[in-house]
């Protein structure tokens, strides 16, 4: 069964315009120009068909993969809510992961909070990829439009003022 992984991606709002989803795969360019591309795939646990996190790598073209790191959802709390309202015990093969069998018309990952994975990647691409996250990121400022009043134009006198 499909990981509807365009989906799970689009959750996760990541900024990056040059980027796409190959099967179950994130390809994104965040510096346009630049040679390293971000890479993200979800993680395998012991379980077949389980899944208990992404794995973020840094590729350059001729070089190959230079770095990489996994977010498990248990760490990031992606399915805490998830866990607790199904009581779904520690230490099982359901708790803090996803499977590919799930309810018909509803995605495997059901029921996760991307907030902590998605502050994760943020911070793991300001570190190869300064300025990208917020170069491509909407200005939040942008969604409400306040009053503005014209500035006053500064001054000096020749009076000190105390």
């Amino acid at each position: 069964m499909s990981l509807q992984a365009p989906e799970f991606f689009a959750e996760l709002c990541l900024p990056f315009h040059n980027s796409t989803v190959v099967d179950n795969t994130y390809f994104a360019a965040p510096i346009p120009g630049a040679p390293l591309r971000l890479r993200i795939d979800f993680t395998r646990t012991i379980h077949a068909d389980t899944y208990g996190g992404l794995r973020l790598a840094v590729v350059h073209p001729d070089r190959g993969e230079i770095d990489a790191v996994a977010l498990s959802f248990l760490d990031h709390g992606t399915f805490h809510r998830r866990d607790e309202a199904t009581n779904t015990r520690p230490n099982t093969k359901q708790h803090g992961t996803f499977d590919t069998y799930h309810r018909p018309g509803r995605p495997p990952w059901e029921g996760a909070v991307t907030t902590g994975l998605r502050d994760a990647i943020e911070q793991y691409t300001a570190v190869w990829f300064p300025g990208a996250w917020t170069a491509s990121a909407p200005s939040r400022a942008a969604a409400r439009t306040e009053p503005t009043s014209p500035a006053v134009p500064v001054t000096r006198s020749g009076t000190r003022a105390r």
